[in-house]
């Protein structure tokens, strides 16, 4: 279920983001963005709430925070009248001039219409040239594979651990539990092969692999965000 207060946390980033002026935009270090694809029940809510924070006391520039987006956030976005706008101004043509093209090209092919799947393969990359943000789902670790500030995450666990998990967030039986995994894998695995023509299970397409089964939620957030800020040094500050 949507969170409003999460959702007023994407309208601000993407505002105070689309505020900065071109030239604040080229002075300033582009920020790295994180995609984060997962097993049903490994747990991306909960390290991403916990990568958030640890990223956020150590990255440069405190006044703008990550922020989380996971698909109803992004579909929320794309039904906002307003937002939309904001976003695709955030990119002018001297910034990033074949964003289309680029679109198309993940989709393998120039569609006539403009689908719900198009707005939200262009928004994700325009998120992900934001930096400062957390993308769950959605192919997010396709569509910016090119961008040179992305990092990407898989979360897998053992059957038995996502079983629990599910369980325990949404109260359902075991039965349901196993029911609602096994749908929403599919639906995910179906969404990526459909769409971008690519197999979510590849390792290739990710820097990190994490089980959750074998590592807590905030081992496995204190791993990407070392990962991330060893990748990207001048975005961070120093540990004390």
């Amino acid at each position: 279920m949507l969170v409003l207060g999460s959702y007023e946390k994407c309208k601000r980033y993407i505002e105070a983001h689309s505020a900065k002026t071109e030239e604040q935009s080229k002075k300033k270090e582009t920020f790295p963005c994180i995609t984060i694809s997962r097993q049903t029940g490994s747990g991306s809510y909960e390290v991403s709430e916990k990568l958030i924070k640890i990223l956020d006391k150590y990255s440069k520039e405190s006044e703008h925070k990550w922020t989380y987006f996971n698909k109803e956030l992004i579909q929320k976005i794309i039904e906002d009248h307003n937002l939309p706008k904001i976003v695709s101004n955030y990119l002018a043509e001297s910034k990033y001039s074949h964003i289309n093209d680029a679109v198309y090209e993940l989709l393998g092919v120039k569609p006539s219409d403009w689908t719900l799947v198009q707005k939200t393969t262009e928004t994700v990359l325009q998120i992900g040239r934001m930096g400062k943000a957390i993308i769950v789902g959605r192919g997010g670790n396709i569509i910016t594979s090119k961008l040179p500030n992305a990092f990407h995450v898989r979360l897998v666990a053992p059957l038995e651990k996502r079983i629990e998990h599910v369980k325990t967030v949404f109260g359902f039986t075991r039965d349901k539990a196993i029911e609602y995994i096994n749908k929403e894998d599919k639906d995910r695995n179906n969404y990526i092969k459909s769409h971008f023509f690519r197999d979510a299970n590849d390792p290739t397409l990710y820097h990190l692999i994490i089980n959750t089964g074998l590592m807590s939620y905030e081992l496995a957030a204190e791993t990407i965000a070392a990962a991330v800020m060893k990748l990207f040094p001048n975005n961070f500050i120093e540990k004390s």
